[in-house]
């Protein structure tokens, strides 16, 4: 182990357009695991919330999220959607009520639901049957992928998200 290593529970995320997979790691950072398939709700921020609880209840050190790259690095709009919704989960973390120093990170995510619906085909799971857990599944990838590079390298996965940018002031107020 190295002597970087910061021990704690990490929860990790595959955000999507319909469902939003959740993983956890054990405190020792040496196995990710599923945990929860969140409905994704873009009206009322639901699975933001319900994720906040999730990584309240784990006492999660950390949120770690995929973020899907193209395979060239670019990124797109599904890039765009998930930095949208890692703002929400942002403001939601660091709110009334919620957990304020509990960091998000982006980690590359390039064909983790790929790899998933393999696994979960190699594993004899019926293709139907994947929809409910393919999330999870990439969740699970995405966040052992995380844990792995921390523990041989000494230094966390990924892109720290600092909160949305700053938004640009309108015409009207910059006359002001």
């Amino acid at each position: 182990m190295s002597a970087a290593w910061r021990p704690g529970t990490r929860v990790g995320v595959d955000v999507g357009a319909a469902r939003v997979g959740v993983a956890a790691c054990d405190r020792d950072g040496v196995l990710a695991t599923p945990v929860a398939t969140l409905a994704r709700d873009m009206e009322s921020g639901s699975d933001v919330r319900e994720l906040v609880e999730i990584v309240r209840e784990r006492e999660a050190i950390e949120v770690v999220v995929g973020l899907p790259r193209s395979l060239d690095g670019s990124e797109g709009p599904a890039a765009e959607h998930v930095r949208a919704w890692c703002a929400q989960l942002h403001q939601a973390l660091s709110g009334p009520g919620g957990i304020p120093d509990t960091p998000v990170r982006l980690v590359d995510e390039r064909l983790t639901t790929v790899d998933a619906h393999r696994g979960l085909h190699a594993s004899g799971l019926p293709g139907r049957a994947h929809r409910r857990v393919v999330d999870q599944a990439a969740a699970v990838l995405i966040l052992q992928a995380a844990i792995d590079r921390e523990r041989s390298l000494g230094e966390p996965l990924g892109e720290l998200f600092a909160g949305p940018p700053a938004r640009k002031p309108r015409r009207k107020e910059r006359r002001a």
